[in-house]
């Protein structure tokens, strides 16, 4: 004997709603085996939910519900398993990118918890490791402009001679360098030749500070301030990386460098 769900078990079964259900049925997708002709209630079979199942997974792949239809009523049993075959390898493909993006965004996410706790745990300065770092200083430029932000790399690349540009990449960041009371803007450089208005900055651990524009000769005061006071440390250089927040909008990390 024929086992039957009513409309709200079936939609339970298949995680959706009776009035789903009750769509598919008007508009001929999924009908119920069984509808009774005086209450109009609908009765579904177990073959019924495989349909309905399959339909919300098909569904989930961004496929209309006409599309649905109409594979889900070729006569060719091939052509239906072919297609399924289809759904189910872009279904791989889809399961795949997002356990990609979900491994970049916890990772992401970690980065991100590891930087809110430095700054907890140090009153708003905070320590970040960096590795050995070459930029290559502007002769001209010393702060940030709208101007010289909007196609910040190209002065950098019109810096180097044209038989050397090819051997020259920059990181996409900007940032000032201040050394002796004088500051320029900077580009990293991923690859680089050995030309004047190169600077390393050394390996190890950074003091580091978030500041804007209007607080941030207080910032970087506090932070030398503290690599005197509390590292014992005369720092020779400062470096204000320009972090973009928005359209025409920029704030800073100040770094500070207190041990290799």
């Amino acid at each position: 004997m024929k086992k039957y769900f009513s409309v709200g078990e079936a939609a339970k079964a298949v995680h959706t709603t009776s009035e789903t259900l009750r769509h598919y049925d008007r508009i001929g997708l999924v009908k119920p085996s069984k509808k009774d002709e005086w209450t109009k209630y609908r009765y579904y079979t177990e073959q019924d939910i495989v349909r309905l199942n399959t339909v919300r997974a098909l569904q989930l792949m961004d496929l209309p519900l006409q599309e649905i239809k109409k594979v889900l009523e070729y006569d060719d049993l091939e052509k239906v398993v072919d297609f399924l075959a289809q759904a189910e390898k872009k279904a791989d493909e889809k399961i795949a990118a997002l356990r990609y993006s979900k491994s970049k965004i916890q990772l992401a996410k970690a980065d991100y918890e590891k930087k809110l706790q430095m700054r907890k745990n140090s009153n708003g300065a905070f320590i970040k490791d960096f590795p050995e770092r070459v930029i290559l200083l502007s002769d001209t430029l010393e702060v940030p402009t709208l101007d010289n932000l909007w196609n910040y790399l190209s002065h950098f690349y019109d810096k180097v001679t044209p038989d050397l540009k090819e051997q020259f990449s920059f990181e996409d960041l900007a940032g000032i360098y201040t050394e002796n009371g004088v500051s320029r803007l900077f580009a990293v450089c991923i690859r680089y030749a050995d030309i004047n208005g190169l600077k390393v900055l050394p390996k190890g651990k950074y003091l580091c500070a978030d500041c804007t524009e209007e607080n941030r000769e207080q910032v970087l005061s506090e932070v030398i301030r503290i690599a005197r006071t509390k590292y014992g440390v005369e720092p020779t250089f400062t470096v204000q990386l320009i972090v973009v927040s928005g359209i025409l909008q920029w704030n800073y990390e100040v770094q500070v460098y207190i041990e290799h």
